[in-house]
């Protein structure tokens, strides 16, 4: 097991001769609210000993340098909406902060991308972007709240990625300073490349064990004139999962399939005070369809209400802002039923999902706890939002083992793997090195070693510290 030294007077006395004594915060209280992240399960909970809040990227470079220095670790956080635990300083040391560096530096229309910094919130880039008529397609549901930096970091994916694919695909460049605090810019903007290794692509998605992203090119996308949300409700499971496939064989393109299942549908409705068709028995299927040309959209429409009505919808009606209220909320609204939750975010081929939704749900009746499924389920990500009810936490720990155990080799089976888009982080750690391939796991670790040979930079997070 790695060992850190302990954040002394000196290191602090450091890292404020860099930032500012401002912008080093020691105090318990505030080191307290930055224990945990978004999955609020105290067990994982580890509190910094020192938060710094850099300007730029020549302050985070000096930051680097200062932990390879005095051998402690650094844990960058971006607004924290992380539910895998990517954000809690596993091993104590340094959390730095990059709200402070939330400037949009270019936006170029002729161009069609846009130059950030890693604090930006993403609505802002995506509110920006709409400005000028254009899209911003990375999506994340807590777009409002969270950061670009971390949705770099993670990889994340969201409501759009069916078609325009999850963060990495929005990405021309990055500015990422490196585990031994040198500042490196990786890509560019251009159509394509096959020079050298694709280095932008490794550190996107690395959860910030390779680099510490600073600022990013992105790409924007001609914004589309004319759409429809449909929502397809369905009385029967099977019936409102086996649609996607037929979907995706259509030729549709949607922008978007999610689904809900009754008891997101519930609760979700009950938290946002609203009441949708069949909120008693129904299954919801959330589709958006978007075109440059309203014949096409209509024809489209046409095709989508056709496969719908065949596959045994109940109800095929326009998803008006209500709809994507209460799929905004599903998540937010289980915290009435229970304070301790875990959230699963599996991934499987889109051709597999109806088959893992069914079967997973089928199998979450045999434990005593409670299993809400939600899914981005054109694009195969199905989330299992787990719940604690009337039991001991030794139970609650060993039920929850044993769902895990069956619910991750049969998605393995299938072809899946433990994330979709929220990343492995400190939670799933022991799965990763349990369920990766060796070769392939030994493959990550051999090029965190040559990277970061000191394990500075998130260590505890995706591969172990060893």
């Amino acid at each position: 097991m790695k060992q850190y030294n302990p954040v002394t007077a000196e290191v602090v006395k450091a890292l404020q001769d860099v930032v500012g004594e401002k912008y080093v915060k020691t105090a318990p209280d505030v080191l307290d609210v930055y224990k945990s992240d978004e999955s609020l399960a105290p067990s994982y909970w580890r509190t910094p000993e020192v938060v710094v809040l850099p300007a730029n990227t020549e302050e985070v470079a000096e930051i680097v340098k200062i932990a390879n220095k005095y051998n402690v670790p650094v844990t960058p956080r971006s607004a924290g909406t992380s539910v895998s635990c990517g954000a809690v300083p596993v091993y104590h040391g340094i959390v730095l902060l990059m709200e402070r560096m939330n400037r949009i530096l270019e936006v170029n229309e002729e161009g069609m991308y846009m130059v950030v910094e890693a604090g930006v919130r993403t609505i802002d880039i995506q509110n920006l972007a709409k400005s000028k008529g254009l899209l911003y397609a990375g999506d994340p549901c807590s777009s409002d709240s969270c950061l670009i930096g971390g949705n770099l970091a993670t990889n994340a994916g969201g409501n759009k990625a069916v078609r325009y694919g999850t963060t990495r695909h929005q990405v021309y460049a990055i500015e990422v300073v490196l585990p031994n605090g040198k500042i490196a810019n990786l890509g560019a903007p251009l159509k394509k490349c096959s020079t050298g290794f694709c280095l932008d692509q490794l550190v996107i998605g690395s959860e910030g064990t390779l680099g510490i992203i600073t600022k990013a090119t992105l790409k924007l996308v001609p914004l589309c004139p004319y759409r429809l949300d449909v929502l397809a409700v369905f009385t029967d499971l099977g019936k409102a999962t086996a649609l996607v496939p037929n979907l995706i064989k259509a030729g549709l393109n949607p922008t978007s399939v999610e689904f809900m299942d009754n008891n997101f549908v519930r609760s979700a409705s009950d938290y946002s005070d609203l009441r949708l068709p069949h909120y008693e028995d129904g299954y919801y299927d959330i589709i958006s369809i978007e075109t440059f040309n309203e014949d096409e959209l209509d024809d489209k429409m046409e095709k989508l209400a056709a496969i719908c009505e065949a596959c045994g919808a109940t109800d095929v009606v326009e998803a008006d802002d209500r709809v994507w209220t209460v799929r905004r909320n599903c998540l937010e609204s289980t915290r009435v039923f229970s304070k301790v939750a875990t959230s699963e975010d599996l991934v499987v081929p889109v051709t597999k999902i109806a088959d893992c939704i069914q079967s997973l749900v089928e199998e979450s009746k045999k434990y005593d706890f409670r299993v809400f499924c939600l899914a981005h389920a054109g694009d195969g990500n199905l989330h299992f939002q787990i719940l604690k009810c009337d039991m001991s936490d030794e139970e609650w720990e060993k039920q929850l083992e044993e769902f895990r155990d069956v619910a991750y080799k049969y998605v393995y089976g299938l072809g899946g793997r433990l994330s979709g888009e929220h990343g492995i982080g400190f939670k799933r750690l022991d799965y990763m090195e349990k369920y990766t391939d060796p070769v392939e796991l030994e493959l990550m670790k051999s090029i965190k070693r040559a990277i970061d040979p000191n394990w500075i930079l998130n260590p505890g997070k995706v591969i172990s510290a060893d």
